[in-house]
């Protein structure tokens, strides 16, 4: 079994544990309040600036030019790309709001993936984010169909997207390379990597459906 085989049925209860959240259930049925949504907006758009640093930090320890390409292009994509979609539908995020504690710890977390940890174990990182996506927003473009009038039908083709697939393949196919030819130190740790960040991909879902503060 590849790495990432492995680590995707080793998330499964997680991933399971996702359909079941309010917030995502209400995102899929069109039902979620707009108050949550636009929470959730905003704190994803306060995440991507980390996120796209992560992928910028992947493409400047990456060992083939085309990966180095990839992820400077996927970093771009983050900061530009995705933020039209939240600045579509909360506008402008300012530059000096404050991340939620959630939010503030996942970004923080990839963040010492960058500065600390070698190539193998930032691209299992920062893997789930586009595997996870993905793989929620074709599950719910499937049960959705029709997405005329439904109100989040923007968030829910942009990660039902072909291309966003294609970029999600070949993270996979990058890590699953990365981790043949890595010991089982190395592997232990892009396991470990991915299996911490697809916990907080729930956290930050649970946490938008709670509108997360800081409690003092």
């Amino acid at each position: 079994m590849g790495f990432c085989a492995e680590v995707w049925h080793a998330t499964k209860a997680t991933r399971d544990a996702m359909d079941d959240l309010p917030f995502v259930k209400g995102l899929g049925d069109g039902t979620l309040p707009r108050r949550k949504f636009e929470y959730y907006m905003t704190q994803d758009a306060l995440y991507l600036r980390g996120f796209g640093r992560a992928l910028a930090a992947a493409a400047s320890k990456a060992d083939h030019s085309d990966e180095i390409a990839f992820f400077a292009k996927a970093a771009h994509d983050a900061i530009v790309v995705e933020s039209s979609l939240h600045e579509g539908n909360v506008g402008a995020v300012a530059e000096d709001l404050q991340p939620s504690p959630t939010c503030n710890a996942y970004t923080s977390y990839v963040l010492s993936l960058a500065q600390t940890q070698g190539y193998a174990e930032l691209v299992a990182g920062v893997l789930p984010c586009f595997w996870v996506y993905c793989d929620v927003g074709d599950r719910l473009m499937a049960k959705a169909g029709d997405l005329t009038g439904h109100p989040y039908a923007d968030w829910i083709a942009t990660y039902a997207d072909e291309d966003f697939a294609k970029a999600t393949e070949q993270v996979k196919t990058i890590a699953d390379r990365l981790a043949d030819r890595a010991d089982d130190f190395t592997v232990s740790r892009m396991r470990e990597a991915f299996l911490r960040a697809t916990t907080y991909e729930w956290m930050f879902w649970d946490a938008a459906w709670r509108e997360e503060t800081w409690p003092i």
